[in-house]
């Protein structure tokens, strides 16, 4: 991704417009002014801003219009974000034996970024994004359509000239691989037009305080504190016990539906977490490729009679870039994660945890891995290749006659390639392969039209059990028509 500041030869050459009326009405014309300051131009190319002066601060607009199409070989009943999960029927669902196609602006977002003048040595800004992806109690596709807008960034950002870098607010999450440093902005995100992204690549937008020292070019050191949740696997019921089961004894809570009053979705669940997720990150540009390593502590917490208890979970991650040809025209990237209790930090959204007799939780094991290529035969045309895998190993118990957990052979499985009977059908990995382009046909004075095409292909395998091993499979293709006003 890249920034919108624009440089000291631009502002003399006009870019910038001073303006005399209040900066309330300014973020009002350039709300509606949309172009792409969120910096992940999919087509590549040049980076233009359209900006404003608004006392000692310059604003900067941005954000894109897209018509998308969808179709799915079987019905996920899913807008431009994609399940790679759940959402990939077995044959006894009879969604497995429908096909889906739907048409969407909802991805169509808008930015703005503002930064101060420099002064004493220190330098702000903040950044807010924003797009349709959310959807309100109203919300439906039969007549008008009506989304609600959502938060995907905004955060306020203090930096130093001596390397000192503080975020606050909400971002791409610190496990998110960067194409070079750690600057916010310049993330490396996956170029596809579902909004799920790929399988195997590991990121998430949530609060957060991340403190940098950039020490120099090729060196950055950070940790960053972020909001905890956590992904509870279907072995453990609504009311906190393992499924079909009467162990731990006495009342469990882990996760509560959320209070209105209190200003959470009272239509989902949130777990009770008692400590931030932390991650520590070292990112090095030696002169060939980016490279990044970091480590990834969480905490789960149950309550059994009235007694708290607590798991510990984490894992280590890397990733890299490098750039294949002397131009850069042709990219490699590869990024992991692997550890326990992991699994919302990917796009598949696996388990982190199921139940231990005790009630306590236990974080499951699992991996993740992207495998990506990149090529810009011309400035116009960019095409991508991904290739992402998330695995996760069985955990479970035996108590008496019962057994519960996460991937147990004794759960049955009979039903899930029937219309009728049990599945359940925990899954084991999914992978996935995608392929795309994105072409810019205009690009000039109006900003630039780009056409996007993209094809996906996943297979999601259970655990074995009583009757089998159930396995789907699914077919995504999309397009997408988008408008950057701003962006030649």
């Amino acid at each position: 991704m890249t920034s919108l500041t624009m440089s000291a030869s631009q502002r003399t050459a006009g870019c910038v417009r001073h303006l005399a009326f209040p900066a309330a009405v300014v973020v009002v014309l350039g709300a509606a002014s949309t172009q792409q300051a969120q910096a992940q131009s999919q087509a590549g190319g040049d980076q233009t801003s359209s900006a404003v002066q608004a006392g000692p601060v310059t604003l900067n607009f941005g954000g894109f219009t897209e018509l998308a199409t969808i179709y799915r070989s079987r019905n996920e009943v899913s807008d431009v974000g994609s399940d790679f999960n759940t959402g990939i029927p077995f044959n006894n669902n009879v969604l497995a034996h429908q096909s889906e196609f739907r048409m969407s602006a909802r991805q169509s977002r808008f930015s703005l970024l503002a930064q101060g003048e420099p002064y004493g040595g220190a330098r702000a800004e903040s950044y807010l994004e924003a797009d349709f992806l959310s959807a309100g109690v109203t919300s439906n596709s039969r007549e008008s359509n009506s989304y609600t807008l959502r938060m995907r960034h905004f955060y306020g950002r203090f930096m130093t000239d001596s390397g000192f870098d503080l975020l606050a607010g909400q971002n791409w999450s610190f496990v998110t691989l960067e194409k070079k440093g750690m600057n916010p902005r310049d993330e490396n995100i996956p170029l596809t037009i579902d909004a799920q992204y790929v399988v195997g690549f590991n990121w998430l937008r949530n609060p957060q305080v991340r403190f940098v020292e950039h020490f120099s070019p090729a060196l950055s050191l950070g940790l960053s504190v972020e909001s905890p949740q956590a992904v509870t696997s279907n072995g453990i019921n609504s009311a906190g016990l393992p499924t079909g089961t009467t162990f731990p004894p006495g009342s469990v809570n882990f996760q509560n539906t959320g209070d209105a009053a209190g200003l959470e979705n009272n239509s989902t669940t949130y777990t009770a977490d008692n400590k931030p997720d932390v991650i520590a990150k070292a990112a090095a540009d030696p002169g060939y490729g980016h490279y990044e390593v970091y480590g990834l502590a969480r905490w789960f917490q149950s309550t059994v009679a009235l007694q708290s208890t607590s798991s510990m979970g984490g894992g280590i991650g890397a990733g890299m870039i490098l750039p294949l040809l002397p131009d850069n025209s042709m990219t490699f990237q590869a990024s992991g994660l692997a550890g326990k209790g992991i699994g919302r930090y990917g796009s598949t959204q696996l388990p982190d945890v199921t139940m231990q007799p005790n009630g306590k939780l236990s974080p499951l094991q699992e991996y993740q891995f992207l495998l990506g290529l990149t090529y810009l035969p011309n400035h116009d045309l960019t095409t991508y290749l991904y290739a992402g895998r998330e695995k996760e190993k069985a955990t479970y118990y035996t108590v008496g006659a019962e057994t519960f957990g996460y991937g147990a052979p004794e759960f049955n499985n009979s039903g899930c390639l029937q219309t009728s009977g049990t599945c359940v059908g925990n899954t084991n990995a999914v992978e996935e392969v995608t392929a795309g382009f994105w072409w810019k046909f205009y690009s000039g004075q109006l900003g630039n039209f780009q056409f996007g095409l993209q094809g996906e292909f996943l297979q999601r395998d259970a655990f074995g059990g009583v009757g089998g091993a159930p396995s789907a499979n699914i077919f995504i293709g999309m397009t997408s028509f988008r408008y950057y006003p701003y962006q030649h």
